[in-house]
């Protein structure tokens, strides 16, 4: 209620019943509390009456800049704060800010909403939070060990994990939990129960799980270039290749190996990739700005595709069916 007061500045017992859902005689007997407790409140009566704060009473913080509170504002994210079960936190503590700040920065949660959002699921994911990470979020904030079932393929296996964090990225959420002396990393949308246990742990002080996140990251997209090809690139298609790259270290290492470009421009370089698959769909894009060198069989496919992509254009009109070909497919491929 102090809070509410020090933010709107004047509230009826109606509008404050309604807030902090409660009953107005609530209201009236904690008006009382905080008026014995030698906090200045008072009600203003009449149409524009309402409880008040005698004298502009308020926790004040000091140095704060408009910066300064529109970055903390930024700060918070709701809709994941709201999937780990601390949308209340957020907005208790956004209320404390907001009644502290003096009044030329209390539009500042107002602006940071006008001009920033954060919309943080890929295009194609259901926004919706798994089952268990409030119960997980709970875990982490206590130092709790809990006991995971984990979907892993078409099995369920069970691990004693001390919880150190949880990490969102890219619309998924992950837990980093340490099982024995091993960090490890689970998928939590695969987590199919969570028991809590009283035991806590206690964590090394060092650790720093953006620092891990990072570096784990990192090694799972360096494991996963498996295979290499050998290529020459024209300048335009050096230039393009960033673009066709899914894994950024790929692209790195490509320009990192490039020799000297030849009279044309042209340069040979090495360009690891996932699989030989993957790297003929990323270098079908860059048409015939690439010509591979090794392996030979994506060499033939690339080669292949070349082949049959200029056969549809070659002396034939635009829309022409083919000889022996009835007319174009239905929406299931049928004649």
């Amino acid at each position: 209620m102090l809070l509410l007061l020090q933010a709107r500045e004047v509230m009826t017992a109606a509008e404050l019943a309604r807030e902090l859902e409660v009953s107005e005689r609530t209201v009236y007997r904690d008006v009382v509390a905080l008026s014995a407790a030698g906090v200045p409140v008072y009600a203003d009566r009449g149409r524009a009456g309402g409880y008040r704060l005698l004298g502009g009473y308020r926790t004040r913080l000091t140095g704060m800049t408009r910066d300064d509170a529109e970055a903390l504002f930024l700060a918070g994210l709701p809709g994941p704060a709201g999937d780990m079960g601390l949308a209340d936190a957020v907005a208790a503590a956004e209320l404390k800010l907001l009644a502290a700040l003096p009044p030329g920065l209390r539009d500042a949660p107002t602006r940071t909403g006008q001009r920033f959002h954060l919309d943080v699921p890929g295009w194609y994911a259901q926004r919706r939070p798994p089952p268990w990470l409030a119960e997980l979020a709970g875990a982490v904030w206590r130092d709790r060990v809990v006991t995971l079932r984990y979907r892993r393929r078409d099995d369920e296996v069970s691990r004693r994990v001390s919880p150190y964090g949880l990490v969102l990225k890219s619309g998924i959420w992950y837990l980093v939990g340490r099982v024995d002396d091993e960090l490890r990393t689970y998928r939590v949308d695969r987590v199919v129960g969570v028991e809590p246990h009283d035991e806590s742990f206690d964590r090394e002080p060092d650790f720093d799980l953006a620092a891990y996140w990072q570096a784990q990251a990192e090694s799972f997209l360096r494991g996963m270039l498996r295979a290499e090809v050998r290529l020459r690139l024209s300048p335009v298609g050096l230039r393009r290749l960033r673009h066709h790259a899914d894994i950024p270290f790929g692209y790195a290492e490509a320009v990192a190996a490039a020799g000297e470009p030849d009279g044309q421009g042209w340069v040979t370089t090495r360009l690891p990739v996932e699989s030989v698959d993957v790297a003929y769909s990323q270098l079908l894009g860059l048409g015939p700005e690439v010509e591979v060198l090794d392996p030979p069989d994506l060499r033939v496919r690339l080669a292949d595709a070349a082949s049959r992509t200029a056969a549809l254009y070659r002396g034939r009109p635009a829309g022409a069916v083919p000889a022996g070909v009835d007319g174009p497919p239905d929406r299931e491929g049928q004649r």
